[in-house]
């Protein structure tokens, strides 16, 4: 298991290393490629290149914040941040989708005005610079694109980078229209598509990031299957309770949970076979299992049950008895 670990350990410092290498090589691009369109949207006075060129600037904002972000998560776990910092890159996902949408809402309101008043616009430069942006676009895209998919960092990143293929080829669909029939107020039309676009990308990012900030399972989890299982491939296991699971990122799935047996001899046997199971079935391969037999000192300790305060005022000098009160007598100068 330790080999394995280490294994796996190596594999995600290599994938962390290539990622932050496209995401760098994605980065420069588009910035190049923002200010080009910047000044061919004011040449041309085409609100589609500058609508997307405000995406590109954007964007350039994202992939950055998704390069620190892969830069942060790559630290080693210490005392303060005992899981590490990779949730910086849900974090980043999350940030990413938030752009996404507020750029829509200023496209869109730029669109209607431009919609309610048109202005002219060079058609011909306007297709030279879109097509070079819809190039550039292309190549970040297919550099993101190698990476791992699984992490919402680099996937808010790339879907950042498909709405600016979007835009850039909505840019230039509108130079075509208006080069041969002068209708410009495709140039709005066309950008309010892109916004739709772009929507229907952000709101799966930010639903899956908020999941996992606030700790949710993996959508399609369900405890009872899980439970039934474990006790069909684990022999020995009478009861499994208060199992949870969590995603600290959407690859690392983290679980707890309680497992009943008969007695202590069989509790690195069931302890081992549940482990191997849950690797295996479920790819999750951190988890904290705590082996009762036969009672859950939780529901002992911390949980009221009348049944249980009958039987310890009752053996009150036994070791129950005892037990208990040395925890609430701790507890007392603890708070104390």
């Amino acid at each position: 298991m330790s080999h394995a670990h280490s294994h796996q350990h190596d594999h995600d410092c290599a994938h962390g290393v290539a990622d932050r290498r496209r995401l760098l090589i994605a980065f420069v691009i588009i910035t190049i490629f923002m200010v080009v369109e910047i000044f061919g949207g004011l040449i041309s006075g085409s609100l589609a290149l500058l609508a997307d060129a405000g995406h590109m600037a954007a964007d350039a904002g994202a992939l950055f914040l998704a390069l620190m972000a892969k830069w942060f998560a790559d630290r080693k776990p210490d005392d303060k941040f005992p899981f590490g910092l990779q949730r910086a890159q849900v974090l980043a996902g999350f940030l990413n989708g938030l752009g996404l949408i507020i750029l829509v809402v200023w496209l869109a309101w730029e669109s209607v005005k431009r919609f309610m008043d048109p202005s002219e616009i060079l058609a011909g430069y306007m297709l030279a610079v879109a097509v070079a942006g819809l190039a550039a676009n292309i190549v970040a895209f297919w550099v993101l694109h190698q990476g791992n998919m699984k992490d919402l960092n680099m996937r808010g990143a790339m879907l950042h980078v498909v709405g600016d293929i979007f835009g850039s080829a909505a840019a230039i669909v509108s130079a075509i229209v208006i080069w041969f029939t002068g209708f410009v107020a495709v140039d709005a039309i066309l950008t309010l598509l892109v916004c739709g676009l772009i929507l229907r990308s952000a709101f799966p990012l930010l639903n899956e990031a908020a999941r996992v900030l606030l700790q949710g399972a993996p959508q399609d989890f369900k405890s009872d299957e899980m439970i039934t299982v474990l006790k069909s491939k684990v022999p020995g296991i009478n009861d499994i309770h208060d199992l949870q699971l969590w995603m600290l990122t959407p690859e690392e799935p983290r679980l707890a949970m309680h497992i009943k047996v008969d007695g202590p001899n069989k509790a690195q046997t069931v302890l081992q076979g549940v482990k191997l199971v849950l690797a295996d079935d479920y790819q999750i391969n951190y988890s904290t299992i705590q082996i009762e037999c036969p009672d859950c000192p939780d529901k002992n300790i911390f949980h009221d049950d009348p049944q249980k305060e009958d039987n310890d005022e009752a053996s009150v000098n036994g070791v129950d008895g005892h037990f208990k009160e040395r925890v609430r007598a701790a507890t007392k100068v603890f708070l104390s």
